[in-house]
């Protein structure tokens, strides 16, 4: 079991006398920066000219450029994309650190894999809220907060733990538990739910089945709800009350149903296609994939990004959502 800290853990002492930089003002940059200010703590914001130094502005912060930010700053929190960050950590920020400062990230892909090496004198931590940006805004403001991870790959000043505690606390994340973990645990389990479940798995299940009741003669519109739609709520019910709680709510029809079919499409077959997936991540082979598709300017991905969107599940979801009042002021479609 992970080692859990509330707030009684981690006080904020460690960033009081220290000034921390967010480098990227994005959905992350942007909720984490105000917490941090919100909670006491000095911020400034690392950036490029264009949108992101503009917003970082209006919002109230200083904003400087990347390589002034690692000279002031005492904590730098990286939160550019993952396949953008090894490229702007050797040309604009290990030019200028110096020892004693800590690297911060939200995930562990560049470390674990080994696409930035930090120099030995530097703490180097992690602090992963289990929360998008707004979200993680919104709860802070609620006077609630989002459940961290937190990890130290490198302990030079010997705070780092210390650190990395009292950051999760001024993000809002003591308030619903931080978890210690390690880089390549945090790292290896995210890609493999967003792969497996989050961002895989389950829209392909969503696809298929669409497909399997629309092959067989069913209307568009009704698969779409019973295979899309619904799924919000069976979802908001494990969120709130787990698995267990979900079954307890919905139906005897729909639970005996679940029960007895669900092992039927989870077969023996997909949890070897599972263990697949994780060992594909653990060998470094998706990395290695990610890495490549980049450098060759992304054909794979753009490709699968047209088919995705082409999907007649798409062209079937825009006509119902647009009837639908509460989405024009809640989501937007791509």
């Amino acid at each position: 079991m992970a080692q859990v800290y509330s707030d009684a853990d981690a006080p904020l002492t460690p960033l009081l006398h220290r000034t921390v930089a967010i480098i990227g003002y994005g959905s992350q940059g942007h909720a984490q920066a105000q917490n941090l200010r919100d909670s006491g703590i000095k911020v400034i914001v690392g950036a490029r000219m264009g949108l992101s130094w503009e917003r970082a502005q209006a919002d109230g912060f200083e904003v400087c450029t990347i390589p002034e930010a690692v000279a002031r700053a005492d904590v730098l929190m990286l939160l550019v994309n993952d396949e953008a960050q090894p490229a702007l950590y050797r040309e604009q920020i290990a030019p200028h650190l110096r020892p004693g400062q800590t690297l911060g990230f939200a995930h562990g892909f560049n470390i674990h894999y080994g696409q930035i090496t930090p120099p030995e004198d530097v703490d180097v931590i992690l602090v992963s809220p289990k929360a998008v940006g707004p979200q993680l805004r919104r709860l802070y403001l609620q006077g609630h907060g989002a459940p961290c991870l937190i990890a130290v790959h490198q302990d030079y000043t010997g705070e780092a733990k210390a650190i990395a505690l009292a950051y999760a606390r001024a993000l809002g994340g003591t308030r619903a538990g931080v978890y210690e973990t390690t880089f390549r645990e945090e790292c290896e389990a995210d890609l493999f739910g967003e792969q497996a479940v989050l961002c895989g798995g389950v829209p392909a299940l969503i696809r298929a089945a669409f497909e399997t009741l629309v092959e067989a003669g069913y209307a568009p519109e009704v698969a779409y709800f019973e295979c899309l739609h619904e799924l919000k709520l069976i979802t908001d019910l494990i969120y709130e009350s787990g698995i267990r709680g979900m079954l307890f709510a919905i139906s005897d029809t729909a639970q005996y149903g679940a029960t007895t079919r669900g092992e039927r499409i989870i077969d023996a077959h997909v949890r070897e296609n599972l263990r697949a997936v994780l060992r594909d991540i653990q060998t470094g082979q998706f990395a290695r994939e990610w890495i490549l598709e980049n450098l060759a300017g992304r054909p794979v991905f753009r490709a699968l990004e047209r088919a995705a969107a082409e999907h007649p599940i798409e062209q079937v979801g825009e006509v119902v959502r647009a009837r639908m009042a509460f989405h024009k002021s809640s989501t937007q479609t791509p």
